[in-house]
């Protein structure tokens, strides 16, 4: 079925948009035809098809090639492989097509943005495979990478189409691989907008709440914002700048992160805003000094604190991000953070790599970014590796702050923040980290694990007898480090596995024990194995002992090892719900009791009754695992495994009575009886079990746990919110 005169319209109106965009890419005929034969192409190959909203296909790839120009700034072969970037994958034409037809560039391209297809291993992950395809295409060329962004961002702007299955999956995807990758290429506007929207469709009332709170304060956070900036334009001008300056507002997602983080309600984020300055540069003196200048005149003003100083004009990010950031003491006691950057300096922070190489000084400089991208081709041409753990190293790459060390010789090498000694010896070389035994660290000597400071300067010990160690695995954080001793480990993972076999074998003859199949399924989870290979391998490389084999196997006699509890898929609604009868509802009561099942709740973020859950179908065992719907490992699941993620909403069941313990990080001033008043709530008050509590008092500061038995996550916020009121406490957080 072809496209109606309306739907016809509707492609011309925004076809004739791109090609307004497109005047300021566009040099002559030749590159206007270029994109001409690519939409007429793509119109007659997707003609009358239709996406999940019921609107042409054909909007998608030009709105994809419209976010393209306009807001990453690519050019005329980017905006036809865009238009191109679904053909191959969903209609007869072929990458060899696309070659005759318009090129080599282009059908490479269009090959880098197609979707694997086929056949995938048994053991690894399709969306994984895929994705690392797409970013082999790092080697060649990064607009690859940019186009696979904007057709995401337009994705994501239209995911309400989507089931909620599909939700979960795309923006499990999204907030683990897309928006970091935009960071990390420094497409800081539409990182943000990718996680905002995330939030959107996740946690749509905690979204809505904020973005109305946010409106709600719009008015006293202007006044505010005008009252500070009044004297730094007076002294501007004074100066002769040409500037503009403002207040942001900090994206809805990370306002509500930092809620989760430090759970504190929207009422306690004080840092809401941040001034900009951008001005124009002059040619004479150096941007860098002029920056400096201004900054100068803003701490006559406002006293500076002079631990929030980030200067990224001498240092840029790794993504190219120049800018220089000091946080000052504004009217009525405000810490505000300013932000000082030339025109250049804004372009690139908020359009990234096109603007990066648009202001390229030469063709032959290799700035930060051409670093980046070397050290991640260097990645993707290094050993072969399952690609899940392909995609998990990668991201290591991405969501970094960055700290600057030395070598001995004072050359400066970029480091992600949390880095050890041993990531730094990997850094240099392969070889040096997989002999590293110590390190000095401004000439004092350390262990390997230390970590490592910006400023510090680093001299690796090394001996030709050191190897990698399992352990080395938890010490590492970069993903050149990690790759690099899993390489290793895995030369030996063979032998690893006889030698365990071995040594499991022996320990069991000393406990006069038969070794079987029953006895391996009852010792494999106490050692976070999900297979006897990798129960093995541990053994052999010393990453678990068997010194408590006896006590695991007395203690899993006659009992489960698996927790599992209780939830229900509710039924979707009858159209004549509003007229049930009594009688229809109690048989929808029944429907749902009878639709209930056990379910395994997951051990990394042990949700409770109340809290909002999404359940994985595991692929090994085929259980279902119930996940918080903030948790990391979903997301994480979700972007290797989407499909995978259950397609109903799952609901805790409403018929059980039971405890589940949580616990809570406690911090405030000390004072005599505060443990008394707390019990006396807990256990008073709420009639809740204390399992546990353990404080520690510092210099008038107390710091600690507590766990409790409670039923649901509304009475756990209950004793919280009580807790809070006591004189003395600070802060009181659940972490599990």
């Amino acid at each position: 079925m072809g496209y109606t005169a309306e739907d016809e319209l509707l492609i011309k109106e925004k076809w004739d948009d791109l090609l307004f965009s497109c005047t300021k890419i566009c040099k002559n005929d030749e590159d206007w035809n270029f994109i001409k034969r690519a939409f007429f192409l793509a119109k007659e190959a997707h003609a009358g098809v239709r996406r999940r909203s019921g609107e042409p296909y054909l909007l998608h790839p030009i709105a994809v090639a419209k976010i393209a120009v306009d807001e990453i700034g690519l050019g005329v072969k980017s905006v036809v492989a865009s238009l191109l970037h679904d053909v191959v994958e969903d209609t007869e034409y072929t990458v060899e097509d696309m070659e005759r037809i318009f090129g080599q560039k282009i059908a490479s391209m269009v090959d880098g943005l197609t979707k694997m297809s086929g056949v995938f291993n048994a053991d690894t992950s399709e969306q994984a495979e895929y994705f690392r395809k797409v970013l082999l295409t790092l080697s060649d060329d990064v607009r690859v990478i940019l186009i696979k962004i904007a057709d995401r961002l337009h994705n994501m702007r239209t995911l309400g189409a989507m089931p909620l299955n599909k939700q979960i999956k795309i923006t499990g995807e999204t907030i683990y691989l897309f928006a970091p990758l935009a960071h990390r290429l420094g497409l800081y506007a539409i990182k943000t907008e990718l996680e905002d929207l995330c939030m959107k469709y996740r946690f749509p009332q905690q979204y809505a709440e904020i973005k109305q709170k946010l409106a709600d304060t719009e008015a006293n956070r202007q006044e505010y914002i005008d009252k500070f900036c009044a004297p730094i334009k007076d002294a501007l001008d004074r100066d002769n700048f040409n500037y503009e300056i403002a207040g942001r507002v900090k994206s809805i997602y990370s306002i509500w992160s930092k809620m989760q983080r430090k759970q504190i309600p929207f009422e306690e984020i004080y840092d809401l805003f941040a001034i900009r300055i951008v001005f124009k540069s002059v040619p004479f003196p150096s941007e860098k000094t002029q920056c400096w200048q201004i900054y100068s005149t803003i701490t006559d003003i406002y006293t500076p604190k002079p631990d929030r100083l980030r200067d990224w004009i001498s240092m840029p990010k790794a993504n190219g991000y120049e800018a220089l950031h000091s946080t000052v003491m504004g009217p009525d006691g405000v810490w505000v953070e300013v932000q000082i950057r030339t025109q250049r300096m804004e372009d690139i922070a908020e359009r990234g790599f096109a603007a990066h190489w648009k202001y390229k000084q030469a063709e032959g400089d290799e700035d930060e970014f051409d670093k980046w991208l070397k050290q991640i081709r260097a990645a993707l041409n290094g050993p072969s590796e399952n690609a899940v753990e392909f995609l998990d190293n990668f991201k290591l790459s991405l969501y970094t702050s960055e700290i600057v060390v030395f070598t001995p010789k004072g050359e400066s090498r970029k480091m992600p923040f949390g880095s050890t000694a041993l990531d730094f010896a990997y850094d240099i070389h392969s070889k040096i980290g997989n002999n590293a035994i110590g390190a000095k660290i401004n000439h004092e000597l350390k262990p390997i694990t230390t970590q490592i400071q910006s400023g510090d300067q680093i001299e690796i010990i090394t001996s030709d007898n050191a190897k990698p160690k399992a352990e080395w695995l938890d010490i590492a954080t970069t993903g050149k480090a990690k790759q690099a001793i899993k390489h290793f480990l895995k030369r030996e993972r063979q032998n690893n596995i006889e030698r365990g076999m071995e040594m499991l074998e022996n320990k069991m003859q000393q406990l006069n024990i038969q070794l079987n199949g029953h006895v391996l399924r009852k010792i494999m989870p106490a050692y976070e194995s999900t297979n006897k290979e990798e129960l093995y391998t541990k053994i052999g490389a010393g990453i678990v002992s068997l010194d408590d084999l006896e006590k695991i196997l007395k203690e899993n006699a006659g009992r489960k090892l698996l927790k599992f509890w209780t939830f229900f898929i509710p039924q979707k609604k009858n159209p004549i719900d509003d007229a049930e009868t009594n009688e229809q509802q109690e048989n929808n009561q029944s429907a749902d009791t009878e639709n209930e099942k056990q379910f395994e709740v997951a051990d990394c973020c042990h949700p409770i009754p109340g809290d909002k859950v999404v359940g994985y179908r595991d692929p090994q065992t085929h259980k279902i695992v119930v996940h918080k719907a903030t948790c990391d490992e979903l997301n994480r699941l979700a972007a290797q495994h989407g499909k995978n993620i259950v397609k109903e909403e799952i609901k805790w069941s409403r018929e059980k009575a039971m405890s589940y313990l949580v616990t809570a990080e406690l911090r405030g001033i000390d004072r005599k009886g505060i443990l008394m008043d707390l019990a006396r709530i807990i256990s008073g008050d709420f009639n809740i079990n204390i399992r546990e509590i353990n404080i520690k008092s510092h210099a008038g500061i107390f710091e600690g746990n507590l766990s409790l038995y409670v039923k649901d996550v509304e009475s756990l916020n209950a004793v919280m919110d009580k807790m809070r009121q006591v004189k003395g406490i600070e802060s009181i957080k659940r972490t599990l």
